[in-house]
């Protein structure tokens, strides 16, 4: 590939820099954060299908999951092994609780199950309407509440995630402005080398698939077929490589090294357009704490022991038994109100089998489900699964309590979050003001966020609560703002 980068001279970026971090990207942060997403996700993977193998019909499950690459090999059995070696080192049952899941996606519902209220700080009342209006409409026209979640999952994954501001002249009014969100895999941070927390560019590097077939090469198509003349060879789906490269005053995108577009950036001031948000603050660090990394080393330890203890229930859970002297006994059936008989005096009936308690390995399993509680800050009970031992939770303050570590969390995450959608909006109102939409001075695009109650809300002890706030002198528009209604939602100008 070649890229043409002489409008980046100014921060750094040359032909042969830009190769290096992302050949860095590939090779060091690319494989760590698909297998974060590998467990979160815990794709199915087809098995011999359209061949006859171990693993085909009739040899057990049509599939693979991705957690397996956890499982020890006494469990999962190595590749390539003969069936008459099943014994030695086959495949045992494998049993894949996906724990890491549910979490994450408890999280991601306590954070954005509600929609966000943003509140300009703006003096002039009329201002802080008009701006408020329009970035809800710029927010709404990129996703809305499902962008926020999608930027809340890909966060809690991965440790961080960004968001692009794109200006498009070609447009006309708020839709001339849209938001992003970039996946961490397919985005590069390019760091001030004075200090790790300012952006001196970024690029967005990925491999799309395109609407149109390109011929393989004759020697992969001879390779695929075991020979035959067509050195055409098959016919693909055709795959391109885009890299996307964004500083503060310069925009390029390039596929399969190819320049595309080339635009300046004007609007933002000599900013790079991305809002950066960590999901955990990490000191020093572009990148935040995820969720998936710490859980890694316990989903392993728990898929084990239930793999483990399925492989125990299935040899001990029917009963067997041992017949000496009773002729035909493998002939009849063991049932209730069966009778054998015989002359035979030294005959017997010696029953084995039958799954035993275990209280250790249960109480192993118990302890590790406890840990991950603990390592995430995620009880059951988030998920609506209670248990008799947690009490009577009839009063909100008692579910508080029982949710406290969750709770503290996602206050702790709101800060993090908060601030990269405030930075987005500031881009926002940049993009506008150039663009002429809507006027605003930098002091007035400051925002603040109304975060809705992560927990349900008994909507008469709320009502009872805001009327008391306005007989206090709160705001009457801050009291609607909390309730999650806007003054146009109950005929209030």
């Amino acid at each position: 590939m070649t890229y043409r980068l002489g409008a980046f001279s100014g921060v750094g970026l040359d032909e042969a820099f830009v190769k290096l971090i992302i050949d860095e990207h590939k090779a060091g942060r690319l494989p760590r954060l698909q297998r974060f997403w590998t467990y979160y996700r815990n794709p199915l993977r087809p098995v011999g299908l359209g061949h006859a193998s171990a693993d085909s019909e009739g040899a057990g499950p049509w599939y693979r999951q991705a957690q397996e690459l956890g499982l020890p090999t006494r469990i999962v059995g190595r590749a390539g092994l003969a069936s008459a070696d099943a014994i030695q080192g086959g495949r045992r049952e494998v049993v894949i609780e996906n724990d890491i899941a549910w979490r994450i996606q408890s999280m991601v519902d306590f954070m954005f199950a509600k929609p966000v209220a943003i509140l300009s700080t703006a003096k002039d009342e009329t201002q802080r309407r008009t701006i408020e209006e329009a970035l809800d409409a710029v927010w709404e026209r990129s996703g809305g509440i499902a962008l926020l979640q999608d930027m809340a999952l890909l966060g809690h994954v991965y440790g961080h995630v960004d968001l692009l501001v794109r200006f498009d002249p070609d447009r006309i009014g708020l839709d001339s402005v849209s938001i992003e969100v970039i996946e961490p895999m397919r985005g590069i941070p390019v760091l001030d080398p004075a200090d790790y927390r300012r952006l001196a560019a970024y690029i967005i590097h990925y491999e799309r698939q395109e609407n149109s077939a390109e011929r393989q090469g004759w020697l992969r198509g001879i390779a695929r077929r075991g020979g035959g003349n067509d050195h055409a060879g098959p016919c693909a789906r055709k795959r391109s490589v885009v890299t996307q490269i964004v500083s503060g005053d310069m925009r390029q995108v390039y596929v399969d090294g190819r320049l595309c577009e080339s635009e300046p950036i004007l609007w933002s001031a000599g900013r790079v357009p991305i809002a950066h948000v960590q999901n955990i603050s990490e000191p020093f660090r572009y990148e935040g704490l995820g969720e998936v990394e710490p859980l890694i080393p316990l989903q392993d330890e728990l898929n084990t022991r239930l793999s483990d203890r399925a492989s125990r229930v299935t040899l001990q859970s029917f009963k067997m038994y041992l017949a000496k002297g009773i002729e035909g006994f493998e002939k009849t059936p063991v049932a209730p109100g069966m009778m054998w008989s015989t002359d035979n005096m030294g005959a017997s009936i010696q029953a084995f089998g039958g799954d035993g308690e275990s209280p250790g390995e249960t109480s192993h399993i118990q302890e590790v489900r406890e840990a991950m509680d603990k390592v995430s800050g995620i009880p059951p009970l988030a998920s609506g699964v209670v248990r008799a031992r947690i009490g009577n939770l009839t009063s909100a303050n008692a579910l508080r309590i029982t949710l406290m570590g969750l709770l503290s969390k996602t206050a702790r995450k709101r800060i993090t979050y908060g601030r990269g959608i405030a930075q987005a909006c500031e881009l926002v109102l940049a993009a506008l003001d150039h663009a002429g939409v809507l006027r605003t001075r930098t002091e007035d695009r400051g925002i603040t966020l109304n975060w809705p109650d992560p927990l349900p809300v008994d909507d008469r002890e709320a009502t009872a609560s805001a009327e008391a706030k306005i007989r206090l002198g709160v705001p009457q528009e801050q009291v609607l703002s909390e309730l999650g209604y806007s003054p146009g939602d109950v005929g209030i100008t």
